[in-house]
């Protein structure tokens, strides 16, 4: 096992690159996106193993944090991700610096009449009724501007202030109901909520503007991207070779990142019809044809699930994830940077890094080392008890970073 040839080594990114103080500083931290990958990760990769100039690729790209460390380094790179938030976040967090006058502008939004509905047949489940025709006027608004870069602004604060305003429990990662987000919604509208939802967006606005202006202190340069959100990087090709490959792939069992950002793709204009075709692409609800896994490791721990739906999530994730990364690696010139987690089937941890190790080194990839890297903070709910299981939750400590180079 690679464990016993000594390529593991344990390390804290935080501290290995310091100067970025925190995963949430600059414009790092805008949005509340599932499982983002920390700025600190990709900037120790681009650090040491990049130069200026190189082409960086992230097919499951996310909130788009690689692109956007990329900068920094003065490194073109490319982006996709099948939500097609990313380019929408992408978008605001490269932002450069403008003086915007935030109190004319809540005033303009406060003033505006014409309507935006957003296509959504549970649209009056998830919101009060009081609200509605307010939050449509604020974002006919939005959906009015002909100025990108206010929209730009606008954007996130429209989104983190107006799903505040719904039925959803912003601290699950599921859209859900819950008796604390209930209580909320019942605590709104016994206040003055029109108030408070300007007093809430001047907030948010000002945060984003403050985080332009920090990302500014890191001299972002001025390079060659594309982001494109609405890919489906199971079997999408890459056009032109790449140097470097830096992604961390979606989890084993946390897939639904397009259920969790539907209602924000709703108002943002998205039509039901395409989200329902985006949420059905996702791993856990897609038939994934079978790929080759050279792993042991995988055909052993394939061998110990006797459960049918729960062998079928675990094929489909190493069938759909690595088939992508297999086909995708052929234009990959230097490197690849694959960074996991352990996450648990019936309370045991599944080793995908070193799943992964063995299979591109199959391939003829030189496995370097894996530097394993204990979580602080998770974006995702954590029980003491896995409430589908019954079985007591091992929640995956520790992100490792697998270091693949081309031979």
């Amino acid at each position: 096992m690679l464990e016993r040839e000594g390529k593991y080594k344990s390390v804290s990114f935080r501290k290995l690159v310091n100067e970025i103080p925190s995963t949430t500083h600059a414009t790092f931290g805008l949005y509340r996106y599932p499982a983002k990958f920390i700025p600190q990760v990709i900037s120790f990769i681009l650090k040491n193993y990049a130069r200026p100039k190189m082409k960086v690729f992230d097919p499951f790209a996310g909130y788009g944090t690689v692109g956007v460390v990329a900068r920094i380094y003065d490194c073109d790179y490319e982006l996709w991700d099948l939500n097609p938030l990313l380019e929408v976040l992408h978008a605001v967090a490269t932002l450069k610096p403008k003086n915007i006058g935030v109190i004319s502008l809540l005033h303009q939004i406060e003033c505006y009449k014409e309507e935006f509905i957003p296509r959504w047949s549970n649209l009056y489940y998830w919101y009060p009724e009081d609200f509605l025709p307010f939050l449509f006027k604020v974002w006919g608004f939005y959906h009015s501007l002909e100025d990108e870069y206010i929209k730009h602004i606008l954007v996130i604060p429209l989104l983190k202030v107006t799903r505040y305003f719904s039925y959803d429990d912003i601290q699950r990662q599921k859209l859900s109901k819950s008796p604390k987000s209930e209580q909320r919604i019942k605590s709104l509208l016994k206040s003055d909520w029109k108030t408070v939802f300007f007093q809430m967006l001047r907030k948010e606005i000002t945060l984003v503007l403050e985080r332009i202006h920090e990302y500014q202190k890191y001299s972002p340069k001025d390079v060659n991207s594309i982001v494109k959100g609405g890919v489906d990087t199971l079997s999408e090709d890459l056009r032109e070779e790449k140097d470097i490959l830096i992604t961390s792939p979606p989890y084993l069992q946390s897939h639904e990142y397009i259920r969790q950002a539907k209602m924000d793709l709703f108002w943002l204009g998205f039509s039901e019809d395409y989200i329902n075709r985006l949420s059905k692409l996702e791993i856990p609800y897609r038939n994934v044809p079978p790929q080759p896994i050279y792993s042991q490791t995988y055909l052993q721990w394939r061998s110990r699930i006797k459960e049918h739906r729960l062998l079928k999530i675990f094929d489909n994730y190493f069938w759909g994830v690595l088939g992508a990364l297999t086909r995708l690696q052929k234009k990959m010139s230097s490197y690849m940077f694959l960074f996991v987690g352990r996450a648990s089937i019936r309370g045991s941890p599944v080793p995908i890094d070193q799943i992964f190790a063995e299979h591109f080194s199959s391939l003829g990839w030189i496995h370097e080392t894996t530097l394993m890297d204990t979580i602080v903070a998770r974006r995702l709910f954590s029980y003491k008890i896995n409430p589908a299981t019954g079985i007591r939750d091992n929640r995956t400590p520790t992100e490792n970073l697998v270091i693949l180079k081309k031979l």
